[in-house]
């Protein structure tokens, strides 16, 4: 079935369950654009976490031709998915405790649209599965096995992740079996990527293998809408990077779109999404995350835990790897 007609159908079936005082909040809300701050003119732009240069080059290469957002950042990321040296995203990634590689991703484009995939095994590409999720089924999400299947009925062809490498550094990590979140050393370094075209439109994908040497079947917040991505074609979208469990319990994502949709700037919402994560982990200072977002006038912004954490950006103006600001300073 397709998936629009599913919608439609389902649609039509849910309709006469709303309440009123729900349908009267849909309209109060509809008679509020006044919350959206003003959308200037914008040219494409792509960005993504941490300094994913080439990922970024993709992107750009796909948006200075014409192409949509949604084709940029999943070309983009599939950069880093294919890169065998990047050991925390696709091929390549490192494994979890029980030595396999497992990866997770999502995208979602400017019409709301998303896909998922969790603990995906014996596949490069996890954010194309997620694209096939999101436009060949009635689903957002599809984990493991299921997931797995629906990627060999979609043409995805099935390969070992785990490189040389990675097997090595694995049997050395059995040694001690020591479970540890290392700060900005490439452990757990989701790339998150979003971008606008020609159109103004707005689109995210985010892809990982997760935390090294995770407990079997751990997912984080990296294919999870709202926590790892969200997008929203009105206001602007975020991402994130870390320990994806501090991200999902305030889902971050869409607390910084929302923040936008106030009116702050992508920087303002950045930091008060980590110093929300903060203020529930007062003192901490064992794990890092890093938001990145942009907004519908194509400003950008990033904020973390710790200093470290940098973000790509590529436009008109050039192609550059950002600093950004921090809630703990260096010591």
């Amino acid at each position: 079935m397709q998936r629009r007609k599913f919608l439609k159908n389902s649609s039509l079936t849910t309709a006469g369950l709303l309440s009123v005082p729900v349908l009267a909040s849909c309209k109060d809300e509809n008679k509020t654009p006044e919350t959206v701050p003003p959308i200037q003119a914008v040219k494409p732009i792509a960005v993504c976490t941490w300094n994913f240069g080439n990922a970024t080059a993709k992107a750009w290469e796909v948006l200075n031709s014409g192409g949509s957002a949604l084709d940029a950042v999943e070309q983009g990321v599939m950069i880093e998915e294919a890169d065998v040296t990047n050991e925390t995203v696709g091929k390549g990634g490192r494994p979890d405790r029980d030595g396999n590689v497992t990866l997770d991703a999502c995208i979602m484009d400017k019409d709301g649209n998303c896909g998922s995939v969790v603990y995906l095994q014996n596949i490069a590409h996890p954010v194309s599965v997620a694209r096939k999720v999101m436009e060949e089924t009635p689903h957002i999400i599809l984990a493991g096995k299921g997931a797995e299947k629906f990627a060999y009925e979609q043409g995805f062809k099935k390969e070992d992740l785990l490189t040389e490498s990675t097997r090595k550094q694995y049997q050395e990590w059995l040694k001690t079996s020591k479970y540890e979140t290392t700060i900005n050393i490439e452990n757990h370094d989701t790339i998150g990527m979003l971008a606008i075209d020609a159109n103004g439109d707005i689109a995210g994908a985010c892809t990982t293998s997760g935390m090294a040497y995770k407990v079997a079947g751990r997912v984080g917040d990296s294919p999870i809408i709202g926590a790892g991505l969200y997008v929203d074609n009105e206001v602007g979208g975020a991402t994130a990077t870390g320990v994806g469990e501090e991200v999902i319990r305030t889902v971050g994502s869409f607390l910084i779109v929302e923040l936008m949709r106030q009116g702050m700037s992508p920087q303002e919402a950045c930091e008060v999404g980590v110093k929300r994560i903060m203020k529930k982990n007062e003192g901490r200072k064992d794990f890092q995350i890093g938001f990145l977002a942009i907004n519908k006038n194509g400003e950008t912004g990033g904020y973390c835990v710790h200093p470290g954490f940098t973000y790509r950006e590529y436009s008109e103006n050039g192609h550059e790897n950002r600093q950004v600001s921090s809630f703990y300073s260096k010591t």
